[in-house]
């Protein structure tokens, strides 16, 4: 592989993705038949990182293809899986002819173009959080999802704890009465660094494949393997990365979807680098039978006031990321393996509701047997994109610096036309979904 690769290098091979517009063309075949017992064929993009996890998931399954512009975590990956199929480019696996499902651990800029040409190729998908990097994306992978028919699930894992579902059955029985107000938080930080002078790539990392649909940008020695999340060009920083993970417990016990309107504000608002602080502000419409939901989003280490109301100093300050739906008749606090009816003293000899939220079999495997049984998965395209659509939309609102009214059927900020730069991915040649 080249050690370095310049503006015009980088334009004469993007002119060879222009091939990669042809998996699109082609005509999805029929999914293969199997029983529960079956194995699936599976080819996994990306093979280093947090797709570590996804593939001790899978790894019962055929593992026939795996595919890293890395090529030291390729052949790392090889070494589990000998009998593998190996790329560099998650376009020329696709084109394996005995794959039945795919997994994808790609930095966030390529989810959306892997899993819509894996769809399309009537392939079963597995895709990590966020589902995609801008909210056009999310509805396109959603409206491909449909049309293709295939077992889907996005990679928020909580989602299928037991927790969530302890949680989720209270909000829905009314333990807490109504509800009309969420708060959110995460303690993980993105965003404290300064960008530093561009470097050569790694002579074993095809950054070509690595920008994927993004425009040419001069390689730095953050982007790869990890710190891209820190940087728009790639991801959405703590918003992106977590909202999947905590906010989904909010829409899924709420039946949320679309937000109304969001604002956001921070202390730091820079063109490159995503902000350490910011408070996200989402107003949902009512659905039937509840309330409009006002849900805030906090990060960078602020928490909701009411929090220090409700608990003691000493235990609030234990609470470094959670949940706190606030109801008519009291409150309910989560995190991942937690939670707790407040005001405690209220809810004691409280009588829980019979559990109606059976289970999950684990994440990977509610997946695995959709593929094999067309059983439903709990985070399939259909809810994961509205959620990410929704993560997204706060940063667009903080990157604009404006509170932005959200029109769901356009995909437009009728009253903020620059979020349009936001809310709609620009691709390089070749590579448009």
């Amino acid at each position: 592989m080249k050690s370095s690769l310049n503006r015009r290098q980088f334009l004469q091979q993007s002119a060879v993705a222009a091939a990669g517009t042809a998996l699109a063309a082609c005509a999805a075949p029929a999914a293969r038949k199997l029983s529960a017992n079956d194995k699936l064929n599976i080819g996994i993009i990306a093979v280093a990182g947090r797709a570590t996890g996804n593939i001790a998931g899978v790894k019962e399954e055929n593992i026939v293809a795996i595919c890293d512009v890395d090529a030291n975590n390729l052949a790392k990956a090889a070494q589990q899986f000998p009998k593998a199929r190996q790329y560099s480019d998650f376009r020329r696996l696709l084109e394996q002819g005995d794959l039945d499902a795919v997994v994808i651990s790609t930095p966030d800029h390529t989810h959306a173009v892997a899993t819509v040409a894996a769809l399309q190729r009537g392939l079963h998908v597995y895709c990590e959080k966020p589902l995609t990097y801008t909210v056009s994306e999310a509805r396109i992978v959603s409206a491909t999802a449909r049309r293709a028919g295939r077992a889907t699930q996005m990679g928020n894992q909580i989602h299928a704890s037991s927790n969530y579902r302890r949680v989720v059955e209270l909000v829905k029985s009314g333990a807490i009465g109504s509800v009309a107000e969420a708060h959110v938080w995460v303690s993980a930080i993105y965003g404290n660094l300064i960008p530093v002078e561009p470097t050569p790539p790694p002579v074993h990392v095809d950054y070509d494949l690595w920008l994927g649909p993004q425009k040419f940008r001069s390689h730095r020695s953050q982007y790869v393997p990890f710190h891209w999340r820190n940087f728009w060009a790639f991801g959405g920083g703590t918003l992106a990365d977590f909202w999947c993970h905590f906010a989904d417990l909010a829409h899924w016990a709420l039946d949320l979807r679309a937000p109304l309107a969001v604002e956001a504000e921070g202390r730091e608002r820079h063109a490159e680098v995503v902000p350490v602080h910011m408070t996200a502000r989402y107003e949902y419409p009512a659905r039937p039978g509840h309330p409009p939901v006002k849900l805030t989003w906090y990060q960078g280490g602020t928490k909701p006031e009411l929090l220090s109301k409700i608990l003691p100093a000493e235990q609030a300050a234990k609470w470094n990321s959670g949940v706190l739906f606030v109801g008519t008749k009291g409150q309910i606090l989560s995190n991942y393996g937690q939670h707790l009816l407040l005001p405690e003293k209220e809810f004691a000899g409280f009588t829980r509701p019979k559990p109606f939220l059976p289970d999950s079999i684990g994440h990977h495997a509610e997946w695995l047997l959709g593929c094999k049984t067309g059983s439903p998965t709990t985070s399939n395209f259909d809810y994961a994109g509205a959620l990410t659509e929704a993560a997204l939309l706060g940063n667009v609102a903080f990157r604009v610096g404006k509170r932005i009214e959200w029109d769901t059927q356009t995909l437009t900020a009728p009253n903020c036309p620059e979020a349009e730069q936001f809310l709609q991915h620009q691709y390089r040649p070749g590579w448009k979904i």
